[in-house]
């Protein structure tokens, strides 16, 4: 089985549908699921229910990626984080006659 992991110069990194981004989400959120599991069966947790977490942690995690993925596309993720660092609007409290006068320079 052959996998193309990149369709050229200037694309962005592509594997099974997903783009850019959704790579290092998905493959960071399925690392950081293995490490909590380990923890679970560390600590006692009983063998079926860290199975099932797992399991179920591990497919809303496939259908949360690959929602985004459709959703915002390659870049639309990074826009919507920015969209939400910008204000609505910019409030100036000055008054309305101060707005036009000028400030006299000191010499």
């Amino acid at each position: 089985m052959e996998f193309p992991i990149n369709k050229g110069i200037g694309k962005p990194a592509e594997f099974q549908g997903l783009k850019a981004q959704y790579l290092f989400i998905f493959a960071g959120g399925l690392l950081g699921l293995f490490v909590v599991f380990v923890v679970m069966y560390m600590v006692g947790v009983n063998q079926w229910i860290c199975i099932i977490f797992g399991i179920t942690a591990a497919l809303t995690l496939v259908y949360g990626t690959f929602h985004l993925n459709s959703k915002y596309g390659e870049h639309g993720l990074m826009k919507v984080q920015a969209r939400s660092n910008h204000p609505r609007y910019v409030i100036n409290r000055r008054n309305f006659s101060r707005l036009f006068t000028q400030k006299k320079k000191e010499v």
